[in-house]
């Protein structure tokens, strides 16, 4: 699909038109709206397999009630810069392109919400740039507090050789190229309701789901809004956005000389049905956070929008008192 059509489908969304900002070296792709509502910035940063476009249902809740609306495809993804060197996708680059994208507008903070990958760098976010944080909203991720041992040998140990997060990493390419090969038929098979959270293991499990002609789950999205996510990873591949799993253990190593605990006011939102599972001990690592936990899957902020867009609203509040 074209960039016109692309462009198109999205726009059939009402969902804001693209503007291409050079940041921290690189260009993103950024949808903005309630510019009208300058000086209470909020930023929406997506997960994996996902776009900028996965946040469409919540952005008119959100200039409704005063925020400008901030939402970045972040580098890797759709008509943002896909750089070539693995090492240009670690924790450092993530957050400094949000960091660069708050001076761009003039912000010195901002509310920041994440969902999936986008709820690690926003973590993230609080731990390397906390005068930057007003505060934090997760969905389904929850913080992942840095231990002794790397993200990757303990994901090895304890999941085995053919956990998708190893795999990413001991054979890279080869899930790229199945992905890249059955784009349509793996984003169409993954976005269900009350599935699993990532693509699945290596191997048949993987091939199957890209070539199921028999998807289990209700689709979460129509055929149209599939499309924007379908048409951007046919254009880029899955690679780059790939590339960002490629940095968990030099993430482990640059998050070192960090504060394990996180005192930024946040809120944690689960998927009641998502396989992901809560972190007991939040509350000790992240003294400020309100949990909420919503009767779904995964993709929590499409599944149940209104119910997501309402606990983000009413936490925005408390916030704000």
């Amino acid at each position: 699909m074209n960039t016109a059509m692309n462009d198109t489908i999205i726009a059939t969304q009402d969902f804001p038109s693209p503007s291409q900002i050079s940041v921290n070296g690189i260009e993103l792709e950024v949808f903005e709206a309630g510019q009208h509502n300058k000086g209470n910035p909020i930023v929406l940063c997506h997960g994996w397999p996902e776009h900028a476009f996965s946040w469409r249902h919540q952005v008119p809740a959100l200039v409704a009630a005063g925020y400008h609306v901030i939402v970045p495809n972040q580098r890797g993804y759709g008509h943002s810069s896909q750089p070539t060197d693995v090492n240009d996708y670690d924790i450092e680059h993530l957050t400094g392109d949000l960091v660069a994208l708050l001076d761009h507008f003039g912000y010195a903070d901002a509310v920041f919400v994440g969902h999936d990958w986008g709820a690690n760098i926003v973590w993230s976010m609080a731990l390397l740039h906390p005068n930057r944080m007003k505060g934090l909203i997760a969905l389904a991720l929850p913080y992942q507090v840095r231990g002794e041992q790397p993200w990757l040998a303990m994901m090895e140990q304890f999941l085995g050789d053919d956990n998708y997060f190893v795999h990413f990493n001991k054979q890279p390419g080869v899930a790229d190229a199945i992905l890249d090969q059955r784009t349509g038929q793996f984003l169409r098979n993954l976005f269900r309701k009350n599935l699993a959270p990532t693509p699945p293991e290596p191997g048949m499990m993987m091939i199957n789901l890209a070539e199921s002609d028999t998807p289990q789950g209700e689709p979460i999205m129509s055929d149209a809004e599939l499309a924007v996510f379908v048409s951007s990873f046919e254009r880029t591949g899955f690679t780059s956005s790939i590339n960002w799993y490629r940095n968990l253990d030099r993430n482990w190593h640059l998050l070192a000389n960090t504060d394990p605990v996180i005192y930024t006011p946040a809120l944690m939102i689960y998927g009641a049905n998502d396989l992901i599972p809560p972190f007991e001990q939040l509350p000790e690592f992240v003294p400020n956070v309100d949990v909420v936990s919503l009767a779904c899957g995964h993709w929590i902020q499409q599944e149940k929008p209104q119910e997501t867009t309402q606990a983000i609203l009413s936490w925005l509040a408390k916030l704000s008192d």
